[in-house]
């Protein structure tokens, strides 16, 4: 097969593969998937093309470090099903290969009345999924977290952190994949009987790869690597930034510190979390990002702006929620607003304690309605298996999610 110019990529018959399921994206779920599928089927050849010069480097290497325990998503969906079940396989994986890791638990803990009865309702939700749930009044809450106040609250006690960056490159190595780094998706050309032929550029140029499933694992990107391969998605990306302070006076947080979260979103509000590394995380509020890729204010990207206003989902979300995310915005732009969020739960902080720390940026599915896709999302195409909504907790949920997707491409592979 031969490209100039800007010739479109095309499989031909006759075809020499280059490997049976090539992965775009390199980050957790991707890497988890070119794990599983090496594991259940030895002898399958998986390539992984990320365009980033290493693994890890946008949701998973940005995030709280947190091994969620599954408490908060609706029984029987697949975040509730792979949380639970991913966050004893992420333990038992990094315990087998010397990653850092601890299982903490964590307090989530109501400081308003209204609250309460979203605290009781997470207790049931949390029987309910399988998770030991214990209920504490205020004095309890003292003897787990002396610094922080609350009317009630709930232990969760499976609950842990760890270093998934670390966890990324494991699983890149002990899947025995080929790992193309500096390798950015530019078209695919997709054929139902031979498989897809994918092109690619990079700092040292580009090139084309060719398998017979293709696997989209591109986090941010997923909706336009769906697109490119000709399915529609039936849904577009619209990027979260999340900002995150470190705390100064770290010894005021014994571990891991939750607000009791609004159903009606999917993000769980400010907390504290006492990070593998000894130091506290603060953060995440959840702000409109101006690019895919978007960590600060001044980082715009002209056309992903554009495509995520053109996207009547994006509309229809600020028409709905524009009380909530205001309240966000003044946090981002107001360290003393974000300051009186957390002494909410925390009454000793001050401004000076915050010190900011590296943003995140949520990739979140939106439907045409407006409808935020609070599930994993995977669907498949001829020749393909897209995820498609991956946010958190997918690196906690990435070893089960790994081996569903695995189990999708194979059976594409076999048909």
């Amino acid at each position: 097969m031969h490209y100039r110019g800007w010739e479109v990529v095309q499989v031909v018959s006759g075809i020499a593969y280059d490997c049976d399921v090539l992965v775009v994206g390199g980050g957790i779920v991707g890497l988890s998937t070119a794990y599983a599928i090496t594991r259940a089927a030895p002898g399958t050849r998986v390539t992984v093309l990320e365009k980033e010069s290493g693994p890890a480097q946008h949701q998973t290497g940005r995030n709280s470090g947190v091994i969620h325990s599954g408490i908060y998503y609706r029984p029987g969906s697949l975040k509730a099903r792979y949380a639970v079940r991913g966050a004893a396989e992420m333990v038992k994986f990094c315990a087998e290969y010397g990653i850092p890791h601890a299982v903490t638990g964590k307090l989530i803990v109501a400081t308003e009345r209204d609250e309460l009865p979203r605290l009781h309702a997470l207790v049931q939700r949390g029987r309910e999924n399988g998770i030991p749930v214990r209920e504490l009044g205020p004095a309890q809450i003292g003897e787990y977290e002396p610094e922080v106040r609350g009317l009630a609250g709930i232990h969760v006690g499976t609950t842990g952190i760890c270093d998934y960056v670390a966890v990324a490159r494991q699983l890149a190595e002990s899947s025995g994949a080929e790992i193309r780094y500096g390798a950015r998706v530019v078209r695919v050309d997709r054929r139902a009987d031979l498989g897809v032929a994918v092109r690619t550029a990079g700092p040292g140029g580009g090139e084309v790869v060719r398998g017979r499933v293709l696997v989209n694992c591109a986090g941010l990107y997923c909706d336009e690597v769906a697109r490119l391969t000709g399915d529609e998605p039936g849904m577009r990306i619209v990027p979260f930034r999340g900002e995150y302070f470190t705390l100064a006076r770290p010894e005021l947080v014994r571990g891991l510190v939750y607000p009791v979260p609004d159903p009606a979103f999917p993000f769980l509000g400010v907390h504290l979390t006492r990070g593998i590394d000894g130091g506290v995380h603060i953060g995440p509020n959840a702000v409109p990002a101006l690019a895919r890729e978007g960590y600060g204010w001044g980082t715009v990207r002209v056309r992903e702006l554009g495509a995520t206003v053109a996207w009547p989902g994006t509309w229809r979300i600020a028409a709905r929620h524009w009380r909530y995310g205001g309240g966000e915005l003044r946090r981002s732009v107001s360290k003393g607003a974000f300051a009186r969020a957390v002494r909410r739960l925390l009454p000793v902080v001050s401004e000076g304690d915050l010190v900011p720390a590296a943003a995140g940026v949520r990739a979140q599915a939106v439907l045409r309605d407006g409808t935020l896709v609070d599930d994993f999302l995977i669907r498949e195409g001829a020749r393909a298996v897209h995820v498609l909504n991956a946010p958190s907790p997918a690196a906690t949920a990435s070893l089960p999610i790994g081996r569903e997707v695995a189990r999708r491409a194979l059976a594409v592979l076999g048909g």
